[in-house]
């Protein structure tokens, strides 16, 4: 016999994004609560994704502005990068960040923290380090992992992923990247920007493949002005040591090679089959729209589901899970999910795109950032804005290209899942100037063209007209 204080109502497999939100929800909601981590909470976005990637960002932005400081009529002499001390920085912000994520802050939330493996052996059974364990519930959050094409040679050399690449010490000379996806990007102007020699490989014919064709022409056009050079169109086909060989071919030199082709969900040794848990076609944890797995009692969050792999979808997708966990909800995920690509300029998206928009007959309405006060004023002109409106004038898309374009996404991500239409917005005061600007001329544009057809524009006069000569009469 089981005592009640023996289970526990939700045991949490995984204490990246997913499993630390899930964990704190649920802690939160007065549940029994335990979270299993087998290396280090804080996961991928703490230590190889978000937060390494942007403080390296920031002072590949810092090396390029500087450089380009010149056009301001700042002379800043010459530039250059110490990479200790770049990688110093990135160090400090993991840092500084790492105590929210850390097994401390867990257990004074009230969530016990094991640090050990986890295995499933039934619907209701785990073991835990060795120890058999009863939950009511369980939540699998054990992300995903970089994939590595199997290129013939590449087992050969130290092929570097966005997990390893962390522990390069010396800056590359020549860096070539297989995938020119948002993480290849990211990563490759950011090592251009601080001096390597950087090719971006990859067999799609443009970078950001499944973004607006004309945000990833901006991008393309940003990465060729700071020294990436572009392999578009071909793959590689045979790695040796320093050489990259393509099936067109032709071949690349590097000293490193970066594998940034994608991801996938980490399932193995979790006991899936013995706890009645299915699998997908593309072998993530199959759930439903309120993340249950094929097990009533097991969710399922973040990377491991295979949706996409973005930490703010983890952390929305942690906390659905636990409440629908500890409370018996049946709460769904949000299908608008907005993305940011964080290149310079930046590529942030969300819902409906302008190409969606004009198969299924949808307005787009556009704005360039060169029509736009501020970023005039700062001489970065290079970007644009375009909403998607429905026939009801509700806007269901969008997509911003420029500084910072990420923060002008939620106000965008907001008035999509509220249904709000370009009247809301462009009847909101906002703050001036900003990039932000373009986000309100743009529905501003949208509501002007509905008073521009003949009869709108001719029952409009006709009532100036007549309230014209009631003036008069006064």
């Amino acid at each position: 016999m089981v005592r009640n204080s023996d289970v526990w109502d939700l045991l949490v497999i995984g204490g990246g994004t997913a499993g630390l939100v899930g964990a704190h929800t649920a802690a939160a909601l007065g549940a029994r609560t335990m979270l299993v981590e087998q290396d280090r909470t804080g996961g991928d976005c703490l230590w190889t994704g978000c937060v390494p990637s942007k403080a390296l960002l920031a002072a590949a932005t810092a090396a390029a502005d500087a450089r380009a400081a010149g056009r301001l009529g700042i002379g800043t002499g010459d530039t250059t990068v110490d990479f200790a001390r770049v990688r110093a920085h990135v160090r400090d912000a993991i840092a500084a960040i790492e105590p929210q994520d850390s097994p401390e802050s867990l257990t004074a939330a009230g969530v016990h923290v094991v640090l050990g493996t986890a295995v499933l052996t039934g619907r209701d059974t785990a073991l835990v380090d060795g120890r058999a364990v009863r939950f009511r519930a369980a939540l699998l959050a054990t992300g995903a992992a970089p994939l590595v094409p199997p290129i013939e040679g590449i087992d050969t050399v130290e092929a570097l992923t966005s997990e390893t690449l962390w522990d390069v010490e010396e800056l590359p000379h020549r860096l070539v990247v297989l995938g020119a996806g948002p993480i290849g990007c990211e990563l490759g102007q950011a090592f251009a920007r601080l001096g390597a020699e950087v090719t971006l490989v990859d067999g799609s014919d443009r970078v950001l493949g499944p973004e607006d064709a004309d945000a990833a022409a901006l991008v393309d056009r940003a990465l060729r002005r700071d020294g990436v050079r572009l392999r578009l169109g071909t793959e590689g086909t045979r790695v040796e040591p320093g050489l990259l060989h393509l099936d067109d071919g032709g071949s690349v030199p590097f000293d490193r090679l970066l594998v940034a082709v994608g991801r996938r969900p980490r399932t193995s040794d979790l006991g899936l089959a013995a706890a009645g848990v299915d699998l997908d076609e593309h072998g993530a944890v199959a759930v439903d729209g309120s993340l249950r797995t094929s097990n009533p009692r097991v969710l399922a969050a973040g990377d491991v589901t295979g949706k996409p792999f973005f930490t703010h979808v983890s952390g929305m997708h942690g906390s659905i899970a636990a409440s629908n966990a500890v409370l018996g909800l049946r709460r769904t995920v949000d299908p608008v999910v907005p993305r940011v690509t964080f290149t310079s300029p930046e590529v942030a998206s969300v819902g409906v795109s302008p190409a969606q928009a004009r198969e299924r007959g949808l307005t787009v309405r556009r704005v360039e950032h060169a029509t736009v006060d501020r970023a005039v004023a700062e001489g970065g002109t290079d970007g644009f804005t375009s909403l998607v409106v429905d026939g009801r004038r509700r806007l269901v898309g969008g997509v911003v290209v420029g500084p910072r374009a990420g923060e002008t996404l939620g106000e965008l991500t907001l008035a999509i899942r509220k249904g709000l239409t370009t009247a809301d917005l462009a009847g909101t005061t906002h703050a001036y100037p900003s990039y932000n600007d373009a986000l309100v001329d743009a529905a501003i544009e949208d509501v002007r063209a509905r008073l521009t057809p003949p009869l709108v524009r001719g029952l409009l006069r006709a009532f100036v007209a007549v309230r014209g000569r009631r003036l008069d009469r006064r």
